[in-house]
């Protein structure tokens, strides 16, 4: 079973580059796009031939902001949209799918870049969705998350990390926050078999950055420790185009 999360940075610049054609050829069992923009009706006619595929949708109260989607061809039990807290349900960055093994997040967290507010708001944000994952740990079923966590984890993570250890995304707090989720026992799929340095998921658009390899590892698949014998492999496919990021993923076996 393949597994695959991609911000996309706006799904309809992201249709003009091709997303369609990918979509077409790849062969995944779930793919989560982050930074949508848009709502299902924006982009609807685009999506039509996916027949295969049961697509969900969560937009942004604000328009043309944030948002998130879940194709999947694997049946499911629930879909929730949110936390239950307006504060973070309203930017319209979650989605949780349960199915018969395990609950998957789809997850924009925010950038917390603009000010110090945005940047607790980060933060709360990182805390009720620790919380979240925890309660429905108690279920027994796997725990999967997946998205753009917006936070450079560990030096390896980043190309410059000495030049960005005071710039939102590698923050000391943040990646503190991260250090805690992997203490409650959540494992980082692609550091579970890859330990090499220059693997990123995002690149800035300026100086050229993608191709000198100047980058960022952002985004991200996480399992909770209980199931990690599930995991076969993770990976993060940078040679697709279509993004300031390009996609990562996993493949597991139930």
């Amino acid at each position: 079973m393949r597994l695959i999360s991609w911000n996309v940075n706006g799904i309809r610049a992201a249709l003009r580059n091709g997303l369609m054609d990918w979509l077409k050829t790849d062969s995944a069992d779930i793919i989560c796009f982050q930074e949508t923009k848009a709502t299902y009706q924006d982009v609807t006619a685009s999506f039509d031939g996916l027949t295969d595929y049961h697509i969900t949708w969560n937009a942004a109260n604000k328009a043309g902001y944030s948002g998130v989607a879940t194709l999947t061809r694997l049946p499911h039990l629930s879909i929730n949209r949110g936390f239950g807290i307006p504060e973070f349900d309203r930017e319209g960055r979650i989605i949780i799918h349960e199915f018969e093994h395990f609950f998957l997040y789809n997850i924009y967290f925010p950038n917390g870049q603009r000010d110090q507010n945005r940047l607790d708001y980060k933060l709360r944000f990182y805390d009720a969705f620790l919380e979240h994952v925890q309660n429905l740990r108690r279920s027994g079923k796997a725990i999967i998350s997946c998205g753009d966590f917006n936070t450079a984890h560990k030096e390896i993570d980043l190309k410059n990390p000495k030049a960005n250890e005071n710039n939102s995304g590698f923050l000391p707090i943040e990646r503190a926050w991260m250090d805690r989720f992997v203490a409650h026992g959540y494992v980082d799929t692609f550091r579970f078999f890859n330990q090499e340095p220059g693997q990123y998921s995002w690149w800035t658009y300026r100086y050229g950055a993608r191709k000198k390899n100047i980058g960022w590892r952002i985004d991200y698949f996480f399992i909770d420790q209980e199931h990690k014998h599930f995991l076969k492999d993770a990976f993060i496919w940078a040679q697709v185009q279509g993004s300031d990021h390009c996609p990562v993923g996993i493949e597991l076996q139930f």
